[in-house]
């Protein structure tokens, strides 16, 4: 990623964090609990019509990778 992109992503990430505070401390929780292997993670999406949308996944060692690489760059 060029620094160009990476400054974008910072600022989305900071508007992020402004618009929707609870989830930094959320991430912070499950990172001091150690987010590990086979630690399941479910997501539900509520649409404005009520629908919901829901997905499960088990945590992989190649996950754990990602989730590290991605916070060292919005950090």
């Amino acid at each position: 990623m060029d620094f160009g992109n990476m400054m974008k992503l910072m600022g989305a990430w900071n508007t992020f964090k402004r618009n929707h505070p609870k989830f930094p401390a959320f991430c912070r929780a499950v990172h001091a609990k150690g987010l590990r292997e086979d630690s399941v993670v479910e997501i539900i999406v509520t649409t404005p019509e009520g629908e919901r949308i829901e997905t499960s996944l088990k945590v992989k060692v190649e996950d754990l990778e990602l989730i590290r690489n991605l916070t060292g760059m919005v950090s």
